[in-house]
């Protein structure tokens, strides 16, 4: 809206000067107060800073004040999740919608095969980390999610899991994106001899690549093993069959098996499965909570997913 006009009177009509008058609290409080509109329900992490303009009402013809003109300025979160399409990535693009983010993306067989409702609120795109248009794929990015990994040979096991994650930090970090979350892996208590195989040095160099670029906004959720309903060629593999009965069974002998964790490997045994959805929202957590950085192990997986659950 257009500042309010400024009244002048001509020095030839102007009526003789005029004592100072108090404004009474009356008029005062009728100052109008024009401010941006709430965030919606659709958007309860939208960041709002809210300033207001303020336009002192005449009290005399004489007086006039200038509006102070300043815009609201809101800030709405936006995510591009690298390898959404696929069973964590999925679930991910999911819980942002469900909070009202916006998501964007990135993998390379682009949209699903499935058509829940949710999936046509996420823009999905089409391609492959080391050939991607990163200008175009990060722009108005607050956060990018990588859930980048996979099985193979040596080679392949390095260029998934620790080169395309570092090629995405360093896109992410030169576009200006703020914050960068790694879906990794937990260690297992492994022995370091049996920690050099592609996959493992692969993530580690993810990590390292994350929490150097990103110390002080850069997330690691390191996951056990991450069972869900998973789809695959218009098929559902219910793992939470299994994964759901071991978490509970784990979890309520914890007091009897935390003195052997120190053993080596006791882990691949010991280690509670996690919920897909739970390191979804661990992820989101991370997203919309700027105090949330670091490398988190399975149980704070669950504590961080509980903030954002309610």
């Amino acid at each position: 809206m257009a500042p309010s006009p400024l009244h002048f009177r001509s020095p030839a009509l102007a009526s003789p000067p005029l004592s100072p008058r108090r404004c009474p609290p009356a008029v005062a409080a009728a100052a109008s107060v024009r401010s941006a509109p709430a965030p919606t329900a659709a958007s309860p992490f939208s960041r709002l800073r809210t300033r207001c303009r303020f336009a002192a009402s005449d009290v005399r013809e004489e007086y006039s004040s200038t509006p102070i003109d300043i815009v609201a300025d809101v800030k709405t979160e936006k995510i591009v999740v690298l390898g959404g399409s696929g069973f964590v990535g999925s679930a991910i693009c999911k819980a942002a919608v469900s909070k009202g983010i916006e998501v964007v993306s990135l993998s390379r067989s682009g949209r699903p095969s499935y058509s829940d409702p949710w999936v046509d609120q996420v823009n999905w795109l089409a391609g492959d980390v080391f050939y991607a248009r990163w200008d175009e794929v990060l722009v108005g990015a607050t956060a990018v999610v990588s859930t980048l990994g996979g099985f193979g040979n040596e080679e392949q096991m390095k260029r998934i899991n620790g080169e395309a994650n570092v090629i995405a930090v360093n896109a992410a970090k030169e576009n200006g994106v703020p914050k960068f979350i790694l879906i990794s892996v937990h260690d297992y208590n492994l022995p370091s001899f049996l920690l050099t195989s592609g996959y493992f040095t692969g993530k580690r160099k993810a990590e390292s690549e994350v929490l150097s670029k990103y110390p002080a906004s850069g997330v690691v959720l390191r996951p056990g093993f991450i069972y869900g309903k998973r789809k695959v060629n218009g098929f559902e593999i219910p793992l939470d069959a299994v994964g759901e009965p071991l978490e509970k069974l784990l979890s309520s002998v914890e007091n009897f098996t935390k003195p052997l964790s120190s053993l080596p490997a006791s882990d691949l045994v010991l280690a509670p499965p996690v919920s897909v959805d739970d390191v979804a929202y661990a992820a989101i957590n991370a997203v919309v909570d700027d105090s949330f950085f670091g490398v988190f192990t399975i149980e704070q997986i669950k504590e961080a997913a509980a903030n954002v659950r309610v």
